[in-house]
């Protein structure tokens, strides 16, 4: 039998908000935002724009990465006595960004969790990169240690779906880099400021962005949708490519076993026997 719960009074909304244009933002998420009890925001300064903007005066209480699970229970509180709606700083919350903890205690704690659908950067620099959408996978933001970015990338190297990455300006270039080391040279759309007045969505080779982000400065939020892996990509390499490229991580300041875990993801080489030419 399912789970039986008994009815709780208040409804979790998760409200979509702009990620840029102020004019993305639904007639039901205005609704609700003034019909709640109180809005859970990620960043209250930020949000306090936007309930100005719209004349709305719902009261307002922080929920972000490093209060999330003090902030639950006062939450759940008010979700006893009415609706609440969770915001993030920009889109769709829940998605890179405090929102899953509090969307499993209100379940578990009987309520009911409704999805307010709105703007999300994720799928609109998917849609717009002019790469397959059949088929992606979402990896959030890139990890900001380059020894621990190249694991996760070499992780789906040979995965033919298209992969979305948030990243921040400051680390664009070195991603890039990357990304063109451990994926090959592979086309890419990078997308920055979507919907603001200097949105930007740079489509070509990996190499080539590159370029183009080199000559200049780099602001805002980036998305970065980049082409599957070809099937040729699943050939593996040769002992004296294997032995280059462990000679180049170990260079580069990773431990052998690191190196090796890192060449025989990239090489389809068995990792014991990488690891065995790391330690010659």
């Amino acid at each position: 039998m399912g789970r039986e719960y008994n009815a709780r009074v208040g409804t979790l909304y998760l409200v979509a908000t702009p990620i840029g244009n102020l004019e993305d933002i639904t007639a039901r998420a205005l609704r609700i935002l003034r019909e709640v009890r109180l809005i859970a925001a990620e960043d209250t300064r930020r949000t306090a724009q936007l309930l100005a903007h719209f004349d709305i005066h719902t009261p307002r209480t922080s929920y972000f990465e490093h209060n999330k699970l003090a902030k639950l229970n006062g939450i759940l509180a008010a979700l006893d006595g009415g609706d609440v709606a969770l915001v993030s700083d920009a889109g769709t919350p829940g998605l890179s960004d405090p929102g899953y903890e509090l969307v499993r205690a209100a379940l578990d704690a009987g309520h009911t969790v409704t999805p307010v659908p709105g703007a999300s950067a994720l799928l609109a620099a998917l849609v717009a990169s002019g790469l397959p959408t059949d088929a992606f996978v979402y990896l959030g933001f890139l990890p900001r240690k380059d020894s621990d970015r190249q694991r996760l990338l070499a992780s789906v190297s040979r995965d033919p779906r298209t992969l979305v990455f948030f990243e921040t300006p400051h680390r664009l270039l070195a991603s890039l880099a990357d990304i063109e080391h451990i994926l090959g040279d592979r086309p890419l759309a990078v997308a920055r400021e979507l919907t603001k007045l200097h949105e930007e969505i740079y489509r070509g080779q990996i190499s080539e962005a590159r370029a183009h982000f080199s000559q200049k400065e780099v602001l805002g939020e980036i998305t970065l949708v980049i082409g599957g892996a070809a099937p040729a990509a699943e050939a593996k390499w040769d002992e004296a490519h294997v032995r280059a490229e462990l000679k180049k991580l170990l260079a580069g300041g990773l431990k052998k076993k690191d190196a090796a875990r890192l060449a025989a993801e990239l090489s389809g080489w068995p990792q014991r026997e990488v690891y065995k030419m790391a330690i010659e």
